[in-house]
């Protein structure tokens, strides 16, 4: 009698677990819900009718008949493929050229800021606050802060001229700068963003391989290229891979300066993805280029991916 009563005790506990689980487990997925059915209808469906429009002919109109176009809006963009002539190939070459001038000035700075303001100094923590508040400031008042500092009579130039360079035009509208100045205020406001990241990083790295460094005689140098940079690999991965993704798909602050002007000396791949969807009105196009960078982010991120372990293993 006793056995059966204690089996019965059993089974009404596990009954009872199992009923508590199922609802904590219904609460978990009440919570989770919003989250799900926004990503469902505002990302995924948009990324999948985006893909499907890159093989089609489709000019927006409600009564307009969508056609397949198989890889005809590829071949478009493809067709007197040209880095000087060829639209696609201007945006292109206009996007390299910023990305890889940016993401190293970014990660140096951000890697300088860190070190500068890792240790226990007067005010650290103060100056951590001002490097990073560029990056939650509003991105319209920023742009046009440095647009005006940027002008010929700004005060960039009035110091470039205090030290024997004269450029004596407005950096936005001038073919030769207008890129220079998107990628100053580029680096200006992410860097205090990328430099909290190093910080964490810096703080993690074991005092004990420091005074081993210090015992073997190494200097500050050797400390930072042996110890310091090599423990930082995975900071320096993951930021090289975020802003090399920020630089491929930059719109607005290119919208907001430059317009991608002067000419298409600042037109970046967004931008023409912008025109052909919003302005020309030809969705397959604009979702075939979408196609297209997504491809060369993905290329370069595995390529990224592949750097980093053969850069672990030499380290």
């Amino acid at each position: 009698m006793l056995n059966a009563t204690g089996l019965g005790g059993n089974a009404n506990r596990r009954y009872r677990a199992g009923k508590l689980e199922k609802r904590n487990t219904l609460i978990a997925y009440t919570f989770l819900a919003p989250n799900f059915i926004g990503f469902f209808i505002f990302t995924l469906i948009p990324v999948a009718f985006s893909i499907a429009l890159a093989f089609l002919n489709w000019n927006g109109g409600a009564l307009n008949t969508i056609t397949f176009a198989g890889l005809e809006n590829f071949a478009t963009l493809l067709k007197r493929f040209n880095f000087t002539r060829n639209e696609l190939g201007v945006t292109l070459k206009n996007t390299a050229f910023f990305t890889l001038f940016t993401v190293p000035l970014s990660i140096a700075c951000a890697l300088l800021l860190a070190l500068a303001l890792n240790r226990a100094v007067c005010g650290a923590k103060v100056f951590r606050t001002i490097f990073f508040f560029p990056y939650i400031a509003s991105l319209v008042a920023v742009c046009v802060c440095w647009s005006f500092m940027l002008m010929k009579l700004g005060p960039v130039n009035q110091m470039l001229e205090l030290v024997g360079i004269s450029v004596g035009k407005s950096w936005t509208q001038s073919r030769e700068y207008a890129i220079w100045a998107l990628i100053i205020v580029s680096v200006w406001r992410n860097a205090g963003y990328y430099m909290v990241m190093y910080l964490a990083g810096l703080q993690g790295v074991p005092a004990e391989l420091y005074e081993a460094a210090t015992v073997d005689g190494a200097n500050g140098w050797h400390k930072f290229w042996k110890v310091t940079f090599p423990m930082l690999t995975p900071t320096t991965f993951f930021v090289s891979i975020m802003m090399t993704i920020y630089c491929f798909k930059i719109f607005d602050v290119v919208q907001i300066m430059t317009e991608g002007g002067p000419g298409r000396s600042t037109k970046m791949l967004v931008n023409y993805i912008y025109q052909l969807a919003f302005i020309d009105i030809k969705y397959g196009q604009a979702s075939a280029v979408a196609m297209a960078l997504f491809a060369i982010v993905l290329i370069i991120t595995l390529a990224q991916f592949r750097i980093e372990k053969k850069w672990v293993n030499y380290m």
